[in-house]
This record gives structure tokens, C-alpha cells and sequence, in this order.
């Protein structure tokens, strides 16, 4: 699975740029294949969780000549994204601390507001050189049902960050999803329907 993700990612990097990449992964359609084309069924559990670590590892030698970077992973190495963020921006000579604020704020605005019950878990954060991000991340509500969140933004945006989310086997991929209205009051009242 690394080899393969690697020269993937290589190959779009080159042909398309790091920002295609980013969009790509941040797809639930596309990453739901890719992880299909790396080895995985499609009906598979745990293909979010392998695929970026496969994609991390495929990059963490190449990546400062890719000017694409992987951070974060699963459980413990999650807490690590801050530091693993700062080290690749310290190695390009980047500012790290607006993607530092970017990823961290993704894990809360989903830990709290939105995943209304799931559990963060899984926090992935890809990034270029130029400053672009995703995030791929995903929680468990109880053994039975996960919800993977993607967020893509070249700047943060906190009132239609998602690139897709996709529920247990569900998936709804919408670039303009809101947060829930319980989380923000409406500019205008609404109209009821007669």
C-alpha cells in the first residue's frame, strides 16, 4: 500500500499539483477508491485510517522535495500533529502556527460542535508548501458507527468548512456544508410553510 501511494501521489503531484492532491483525498468518493486501489474492499473497516497512514508513510522521505506534508494519525499519534506540523514547517522555513491553529481547530469544531456524540479518533492533517490543507479525520459514536469528516481550505473557514463528511456507509459530499444552524443563529427569521 505505501509503495503504491506513494507513486500515486507522486504522479498527480507532478501532473496536477499538491492542491489536486489535497482536493482528491479530501473527496470521499475519490478516497474511498483510492483505498480500493491500494488493497482494500470497498465495504472494508478501517480504510480511512489505513489509507492515510499509508499515504503518510509514503511521503515522510520525500516530502519536503513534494511540497506535500502528512501529520497526525491514529489515537496517541493524533496529539502528535501540533509538533509533526512545526518539524516539516521548520525543515521548508514556514510559519507553522496558522496551520497549527488550522488543524487544531478542526478537531475541536468536530469534537464539539458537530460531531454530536462521536468521538474524534483518527486526525490526519496534509498540507503544502504553499500553506493548503486537509484535514481527514474521523470518530466512533459507539463499536459499531464511524463518521469521517474532510476538510479542505487553502484559509479557515468556520461557516462552510467541509470538504464532505461521510457516515458509516453513507456519503454526502457537499463543498458548501454548513455547520448545523443549532451552532449559529440565522441571519433572518424563516418562513413557515401553509
Amino acid at each position: 500500500m505505501v509503495r503504491l501511494s506513494r507513486e500515486i501521489v507522486i504522479y498527480l503531484a507532478a501532473e496536477y499539483g499538491t492542491r489536486e492532491v489535497l482536493r482528491r483525498l479530501s473527496d470521499p468518493f475519490w478516497f474511498q477508491a483510492f483505498g480500493c486501489v491500494l488493497g482494500f474492499d470497498w465495504h472494508s473497516s478501517g480504510v480511512t485510517t489505513t489509507v492515510c497512514g499509508a499515504v503518510k508513510e509514503a511521503v515522510k522521505d520525500i516530502d519536503a522535495d513534494l511540497g506535500f506534508f502528512a501529520a497526525g494519525g491514529k489515537g496517541s499519534v493524533s496529539r502528535k500533529t501540533p509538533q509533526q506540523i512545526a518539524d516539516a514547517c521548520e525543515r521548508i522555513g514556514r510559519d507553522a502556527q496558522p496551520l497549527v491553529y488550522a488543524s487544531r481547530t478542526a478537531a475541536k469544531v468536530d469534537s464539539a460542535a458537530v460531531q454530536d456524540g462521536y468521538q474524534l479518533y483518527h486526525h490526519v492533517f496534509f498540507f503544502t508548501a504553499g500553506g493548503d490543507w486537509c484535514v481527514v479525520q474521523q470518530g466512533m459514536s459507539d463499536a459499531t458507527t464511524g463518521s469521517q469528516n474532510t476538510w479542505r481550505a487553502s484559509s479557515m473557514s468556520l461557516t462552510k468548512p467541509y470538504a464532505a463528511t461521510r457516515v458509516g456507509r453513507r456519503s454526502i459530499s457537499s463543498p458548501t456544508k454548513t455547520i448545523p444552524s443549532g451552532a449559529r443563529r440565522p441571519s433572518s427569521p424563516r418562513r413557515s410553510r401553509s
